[in-house]
């Protein structure tokens, strides 16, 4: 009797670790998830904030242009947004490694880079 609950025991412990294990992991995967598609770059007094910004292959960047004058985001080849006015947004999803320069066609002053890992 003592052998069969102690058995009881044991495996209710190994299945509790268990769990706890699969719900760590779980909330670990939100929050990478929440990282990879809260990734944003905002355009504000001529300038992208961040400047540089690293990401992992799969991640989506969202351009928010916050200046009262109009703005772009291209990566010669790669990607190319309309004309945002204020409070425009433009994503990109990066699915390939590499660096990826990009600028305002309209002010080409106006620079920056996303390193994707």
């Amino acid at each position: 009797m003592i052998s069969t609950t102690l058995r009881s025991l044991g495996l209710a412990i190994a299945a509790a670790m268990l769990l706890l294990v699969n719900f760590a992991g779980a909330e670990d995967a939100k929050v990478e998830n929440a990282k990879v598609e809260d990734t944003k770059v905002m355009i504000d007094n001529f300038t992208f904030e961040p400047v540089q910004l690293t990401v992992k292959v799969g991640t989506t960047v969202t351009w928010t242009n916050r200046d009262d004058i109009p703005h772009t985001v291209v990566s010669a080849g790669k990607f190319r947004s309309k004309t945002m006015d204020t409070d425009g947004t433009f994503s990109f999803t990066f699915t390939t490694a590499g660096d990826y320069k990009y600028f305002c066609s309209l002010h080409p002053h106006m620079t920056g880079t996303v390193k994707v890992e």
